[in-house]
């Protein structure tokens, strides 16, 4: 017998969900309890292993505080797309770090990775008005950046 694979639109859903239940810093246990499901469905809706029921997609993106819609596509409103984590993915600079991120397998080089940018993040000043930028670093002869 062949093994099930995931249908596209349940993984995709699934990341989804993935992506703003950790947007909204909440846990998958956290996520699990308010919708009344074991952590591990959840996991299993997040890869897209378990397809997610329309009564249970309502509750999830409810607690998200999403549209259902928000889940498959955009949402259509522009103020909601512009606080979207999906947005970032416009960016190319975040492209580049995510697809440099996915290339790294060992989760303790994921952690550091991630400890890394939240770092330099907390570190900058706040921005008011137009985009500051930090001077570039000069290579010489001999050092590697």
């Amino acid at each position: 017998m062949l093994a099930k694979t995931p249908d596209p639109l349940d993984v995709m859903v699934g990341a989804k969900i993935r992506i703003f239940r950790i947007h909204r810093g909440m846990s998958q246990s956290d996520l699990a309890g308010k919708v009344g499901v074991a952590f591990q469905q959840v996991q299993k809706y997040e890869k897209g292993i378990n397809r997610v029921g329309a009564s249970r997609l309502s509750r999830i993106a409810a607690v998200l505080g999403v549209s259902i819609g928000e889940l498959f596509g955009s949402s259509g409103d522009k103020t909601a797309d512009l606080k979207s984590p999906f947005r970032l993915l416009a960016e190319r600079d975040a492209l580049r770090v995510l697809t440099a991120f996915s290339r790294t397998t060992d989760p303790r080089v994921r952690r550091a990775i991630a400890r890394l940018v939240e770092t330099v993040a907390d570190l900058q000043p706040a921005r008011s008005g137009a985009a500051k930028r930090l001077p570039r670093r000069r290579r010489t002869a001999g050092t590697q950046t």
